[in-house]
C-alpha cells in the first residue's frame, strides 16, 4: 500500500460529487492499491448537506479511504493537494446571460486558482468541471503562476463519451469498440464532435467510422447536434442534470491523465493552446485530442483537417475568445 494522496473535489455536497465520490474512494480512478485523503470543499449553506455525505463515506467502509477533510475554507481544503476536481461553480440560472455566468463563476476561480498557487503542491493536476469550464480553466489557470500551465485541464470528457455512444448505438457495437472521437473546442453548444479519424471494431476488423456509418447526412447532421444538446436533452427529460455520466466521465478523464492513455488512442480534454496547433490561437483553453505519458498531455498532430472541420473549429475557438475577452475585463474591474 503506498502512501495517500491528498484529493480534493469542489462542489462536495452536490449532485455530480454524490456520483463522483464513491468511485473515487473505492479505487476505479487512482488504483485499487492507492490509499487517499479526500477534502471535500463546499459553500457555507451546504455544510450541513456535506457532513451527510462525509456519514456515507465513512458508512461504506472503504479500504482505501484514510480520512476525510470536510470544510467550507480555500486555506484547508486545498492545503499538499495531488489532484484537485473542480466541480463547484454557479450554475445557469433561468433568465442569465452566458456574461453573467462568467461574470460570477470568473470570482470563484480566481480565488480557487489563487489557493492552488499558495496552497498546493506544485504537482497538483487540476480539472475544471464547473461551467463554463474552458474559460473556468483558464481563469484558475491564470491565478495559479507556480503551477504548470500543462498540468490544468477540463472536462470534456462527457461529450467524448456521448459521441463514442451514439456511435456505438448507430452501428450495434458496444461503446469500447469506437475509439479516437475527438471533441473540439469549447464545452458549449458550439463543441464540434468530429469522427473523421475515429475507428470502430467490427466483425474483428478496425474501420473508419465514417466508412462504417456510411451516411455523411446524419454524421454532419443529427450526430452532431444530438452530442452537443445532449445535456439539455437529459435535464428536459429528467428534469435534473446527467450528475452520473459527468462522474463517470470525470474518473475517465482523471484516471488518464494519472495511468495515461493507451498506445494508439487519443482522448479530448481542454488544454491551453500554444498557438501551433489546428490554427487555434495561443492562450485559449480549447478542447483537442490528446495522448498522456508522465501525467502529461500532449496534443496530437498532424490530423488532417476537411474544410467542414475547419469552419466548425473555427466558430467554437471564436467563441472561447469572445468568453476569455468578457473574463479578463471581469477580472480587471473586479
Amino acid at each position: 500500500m503506498t502512501e495517500p494522496i491528498k484529493i480534493l473535489v469542489t462542489g462536495a455536497a452536490g449532485q455530480i460529487a454524490y456520483s463522483l465520490l464513491y468511485s473515487i474512494a473505492k479505487g476505479d480512478v487512482f488504483g485499487k492499491d492507492q490509499k487517499l485523503t479526500l477534502h471535500l470543499l463546499d459553500i457555507t449553506p451546504m455544510m450541513t448537506v456535506l457532513e451527510g455525505v462525509v456519514m456515507e463515506l465513512q458508512d461504506c467502509a472503504l479500504p482505501l479511504l484514510k480520512e476525510i477533510i470536510a470544510t467550507d475554507k480555500e486555506d484547508v481544503a486545498f492545503k499538499d493537494l495531488d489532484v484537485a476536481i473542480l466541480v463547484g461553480s454557479m450554475p445557469r440560472r433561468e433568465g442569465m446571460e452566458r456574461k453573467d455566468l462568467l461574470k460570477a463563476n470568473v470570482k470563484i476561480f480566481k480565488s480557487q486558482g489563487t489557493a492552488l498557487d499558495k496552497y498546493s503542491k506544485k504537482t497538483v493536476r487540476v480539472v475544471v468541471v464547473g461551467n463554463p469550464a474552458n474559460t473556468n480553466c483558464l481563469t484558475a489557470l491564470k491565478s495559479a503562476p507556480s503551477i504548470p500551465k500543462e498540468n490544468f485541464s477540463c472536462l470534456t470528457r462527457l461529450d467524448h463519451n456521448r459521441a463514442k455512444a451514439q456511435i456505438a448505438l448507430r452501428l450495434n457495437v458496444a461503446s469500447d469498440d469506437v475509439k479516437n472521437v475527438i471533441i473540439w473546442g469549447n464545452h458549449s453548444s458550439t463543441q464540434y464532435p468530429d469522427v473523421n479519424h475515429a475507428t470502430v471494431k467490427l466483425q474483428g476488423k478496425e474501420i473508419g467510422v465514417c466508412q462504417a456509418v456510411k451516411d455523411d447526412h446524419w454524421l454532419k447532421g443529427d450526430f452532431i447536434t444530438t452530442v452537443q444538446q445532449r445535456g439539455a436533452a437529459v435535464i428536459k427529460a429528467r428534469k435534473l442534470s446527467s450528475a452520473m455520466s459527468a462522474a463517470k466521465a470525470i474518473c475517465d478523464h482523471v484516471r488518464n491523465i494519472w495511468f495515461g492513455t493507451p498506445e494508439g488512442e487519443f482522448v479530448s480534454m481542454g488544454v491551453i493552446s500554444d498557438g501551433n496547433s489546428y490554427e487555434i490561437p495561443n492562450d485559449l483553453l480549447y478542447s483537442f485530442p490528446v495522448t498522456i505519458k508522465n501525467k502529461i498531455p500532449t496534443i496530437v498532430e498532424g490530423l488532417s483537417i476537411d474544410d467542414f472541420s475547419h469552419e466548425k473549429m473555427n466558430l467554437s475557438a471564436k467563441e472561447l475568445i469572445e468568453e476569455k475577452t468578457s473574463a479578463s475585463e471581469f477580472l480587471t474591474a473586479a
